[in-house]
C-alpha cells in the first residue's frame, strides 16, 4: 500500500494482464449476479477497447458447475436477475458447485434486504426476521470457514458489515480481495471502513493493479482530496485515461476540494462523452446549485427524468432544483423519494437535513444529519450539520463536539473552525474561540470571517493591541476589501491611532470610513478630533510610540499611509487552548458555499 500513498511517479501497469483479468472478473461476476460489479469492469474494459489483446480466452460457467446441477443454475439464475430471490434460493438449495452455493446464499441475503427495505414503512428500521437471516448466513460462514472463496468471503464481509462487526469485516474482506482481486464491490465495502488515513496504510492487500483503484477510491472517500487527484492522475497516465469512472472521480475530487470550475469542466466533459449515463449527477446537479445555475440544472432534471425517473441521482438532480428555488418543501418530498429508492444513500441523508434546516426544523434535520452518519460515519458534512442543528436550538455544548468532529475530517476548511470558535465564545471559552479563529485564517479563511472575529473577540476582551493588529491584517487582506465587516474595522483602527496620536495613520482610516454610509459620521468626527489635535500641537516633532504597542503596529507606524501598505504577518495569540495546533498551509482565497 505504501508506493500509493504518496503517488508522485508513474506505476508501470501491464494493460494486456489487465484486460484478461477484466474479462474473467466479468465473466466470474455475471455467474454470480454482481452486476454492479460487471457494470464496473465492463466500463474499465470499454475505456481499454484500443489496447487489443492476442488471445481472449473464452470459457464458461458450465467448467465450474457439476453435470447434473447445470440446469438447476441457469434457472436460479434467471429468477435471480428478474428479483426472485427466494425463487431462485429454492432451487439450488442443495447444489454444491460453488457459483451454486453463493448464488443461493446471496439470494437469501438479497431477499432479506428486500423484505427489510419493503417493511421499513411499516414495522420501522429494526427488522428482527433481517436480523436473524443475517445471523443465519454468518453461522454457515463460521461453519465453513476454510472452505469459502473469494466471493463467500465477500457476503461474509458485507454480512458482518450489517451487523456493525467491523474489525472482523476488515479483515474479511482482506482476504476477499486477495482471493478475488477484480471484485471491485468487496474493494469498495473495505474502504468504507478504513475511518482514517493510518487506518487505510495498515491494511494488508495483495499487490495487484486493483489495489490502485482501491487507494484512490478510499482517499475520496476520506476527503483526501489532493492524494486523490495525484492517484487518478496516475492511473490516467498508465492507460485509464478514457475512462468515465476516473474522470467522474477526478470531478468528485475537484468538488471536495471547492474547484468548482474544474469539476463542472469535467462533469461536462462527462454528459458529452456519455449522456445517458447518470451516476454522480447529484453532484454535478450540486455543483450547478453552488454557482446558481437555474436553467442548467432544469434541463439536467429533464434529462434525467427523461432517462429513468426512479433512480436516485435523479430525484437529488430534482431536489436540488427546488432548493435552488427555494421550495424546500418540494426538495424534501424528492430527498425521501430517494431514500425510499435507497435507505443508505448518503447524499440524499445530508441533502434532505439542509432543506429541513431552511425550513426550521431542526429536529427532523438532526434526525437526518444522525442517518448521514450512520451510513458514513467519515463524512464532515452530516457532523457539521449535526452542529448547525445544535446550535439553532441553542445547545453550545453539544455543537462544540459536533464541530470538532467535523473539523477532525476536514481539517483545511475553515467554515467549521469558525463555527467552533462562536460556540467556545458563547460558552465564555475565550482562550480555544482564540485558538480556532487563529487556526481558521491559518488554513485558508473561505469566508473570510476568522480575522474579524479574532478582532472582536479580543475588542471584546479588552485586548485593544491585539485587536487593532488583527483589524489590520483584516484591512491589508484584499479578498476582504467588499467585507461588510470592513467599517467597522477601519472605524475601530481610526479611533485607536488617534488615541495614540498616530495622526496620518487615523487620518487614513477616517478617510476609509467617509466610502461608508455607516460610518461617514465617525469618520466626520475623527477627522475633526485629528485638526484639533494637529492645531494643538506645539511642536512637529513626531510622536514617541507607547512602549505597549504590538509589533504589527509598530511596523506599520514607519510606512507611508498614502501608499500600499505591505501585508504585515500576523502572529498566533499566546494561548494554547485543548488540543489544537497551528498549521500554516496555503491560503485559498475561493469563495464556496456549503
Amino acid at each position: 500500500m505504501q508506493p500509493l500513498l504518496n503517488p508522485k511517479s508513474d506505476i508501470q501497469i501491464d494493460l494486456n494482464q489487465v484486460r484478461l483479468d477484466i474479462l474473467n472478473g466479468i465473466r466470474e461476476c455475471n455467474d454470480r449476479g454482481l452486476t454492479q460489479t460487471v457494470k464496473w469492469l465492463a466500463e474499465l474494459n470499454y475505456a481499454l477497447k484500443d489496447h487489443k489483446i492476442d488471445h481472449i480466452p473464452c470459457t464458461s460457467y458450465n467448467d465450474d458447475i457439476l453435470l447434473d446441477e447445470r440446469e438447476s443454475y441457469v434457472l436460479a439464475k434467471s429468477y435471480f436477475d428478474c428479483q426472485e430471490y427466494d425463487r431462485a434460493a429454492h432451487f439450488i438449495e442443495n447444489c454444491t458447485s460453488s457459483k451454486c452455493v453463493f448464488l443461493y446464499r446471496y439470494s437469501q441475503y438479497m431477499s432479506s434486504e428486500k423484505k427489510r427495505l419493503d417493511n421499513a414503512t411499516d414495522i420501522g428500521p429494526d427488522n428482527a426476521e433481517s436480523t436473524q437471516v443475517l445471523l443465519d448466513l454468518l453461522s454457515f460462514f463460521k461453519a465453513n470457514h476454510n472452505s469459502l472463496d473469494g466471493y463467500l468471503l465477500y457476503l461474509e464481509g458485507v454480512v458482518l458489515k450489517k451487523l456493525d462487526l467491523r474489525s472482523q469485516a476488515v479483515s474479511v474482506l482482506q482476504a476477499s480481495v486477495a482471493a478475488a482481486p477484480t471484485l471491485w464491490a468487496a474493494w469498495v465495502e473495505l474502504a468504507g471502513l478504513a475511518n482514517e488515513y493510518e487506518a487505510l496504510d495498515s491494511l494488508q492487500l495483495p499487490k495487484h493493479w486493483m489495489m490502485y483503484f482501491f487507494a484512490a477510491h478510499a482517499f475520496v472517500e476520506l476527503k483526501l482530496s489532493e492524494q486523490a487527484l495525484e492517484a487518478y492522475m496516475v492511473l490516467a497516465n498508465a492507460g485509464f485515461d478514457k475512462s468515465t469512472y476516473v474522470t467522474a472521480q477526478m470531478a468528485i475530487a475537484h468538488h471536495d476540494r471547492r474547484d468548482v470550475d474544474s469539476s463542472l469542466a469535467l462533469f461536462g466533459e462527462l454528459y458529452q462523452n456519455d449522456p445517458y449515463r447518470l451516476d454522480n449527477w447529484d453532484v454535478y446537479s450540486h455543483l450547478l446549485y453552488l454557482k446558481e445555475k437555474r436553467m442548467e440544472l432544469a434541463k439536467l432534471a429533464q434529462k434525467a427524468v427523461s432517462i429513468d425517473k426512479y433512480r436516485v441521482e435523479t430525484c437529488c438532480v430534482i431536489g436540488n432544483y427546488y432548493s435552488l428555488r427555494s421550495e424546500h418543501q418540494k426538495a424534501v418530498v424528492y430527498f425521501q423519494r430517494a431514500l425510499s429508492l435507497d435507505p443508505q444513500y448518503l447524499s440524499a441523508w445530508i441533502l434532505m437535513g439542509h432543506e429541513f434546516i431552511e425550513l426550521q426544523n431542526s429536529n427532523a434535520a438532526i434526525q437526518c444529519y444522525r442517518q448521514a452518519i450512520d451510513v458514513n460515519r467519515n463524512d464532515y458534512r452530516a457532523w457539521n450539520g449535526l452542529g448547525q442543528a445544535y446550535e439553532i436550538l441553542g445547545l453550545n455544548g453539544y455543537c462544540i463536539y459536533y464541530y470538532s468532529r467535523a473539523a477532525q475530517l476536514k481539517p483545511d476548511d475553515s467554515r467549521m473552525l469558525v463555527s467552533l470558535g462562536e460556540a467556545y465564545e458563547k460558552m465564555d471559552k475565550i482562550p480555544n474561540a482564540l485558538k480556532c479563529y487563529y487556526k481558521a485564517h491559518s488554513t485558508g479563511d473561505i469566508e473570510g470571517m476568522a480575522l474579524f472575529k479574532l478582532a472582536k473577540l479580543y475588542e471584546k476582551s479588552n485586548m485593544p493591541n491585539s485587536a487593532a493588529a488583527a483589524y489590520t491584517a483584516a484591512c491589508q487582506d484584499p479578498a476582504n476589501a467588499g467585507s461588510k465587516e470592513l467599517p467597522a474595522a477601519q472605524r475601530y483602527l481610526a479611533q485607536y491611532y488617534l488615541r495614540f496620536s498616530l495622526l496620518d495613520h487615523a487620518a487614513h482610516y477616517a478617510y476609509k470610513c467617509l466610502e461608508h454610509d455607516s460610518t461617514k459620521e465617525a469618520g466626520k468626527n475623527i477627522l475633526k478630533a485629528i485638526s484639533e489635535k494637529r492645531l494643538a500641537a506645539s511642536s512637529s516633532q513626531p510622536a514617541n510610540l507607547p512602549d505597549d504597542l504590538p509589533d504589527a503596529i509598530k511596523n506599520i507606524s514607519t510606512a507611508s499611509v498614502t501608499q500600499d501598505t505591505p501585508k504585515t504577518p500576523f502572529t498566533s495569540p499566546n494561548v494554547t487552548p485543548d488540543n489544537f495546533s497551528t498549521p500554516m498551509l496555503t491560503r485559498k482565497n475561493g469563495k464556496y458555499k456549503m
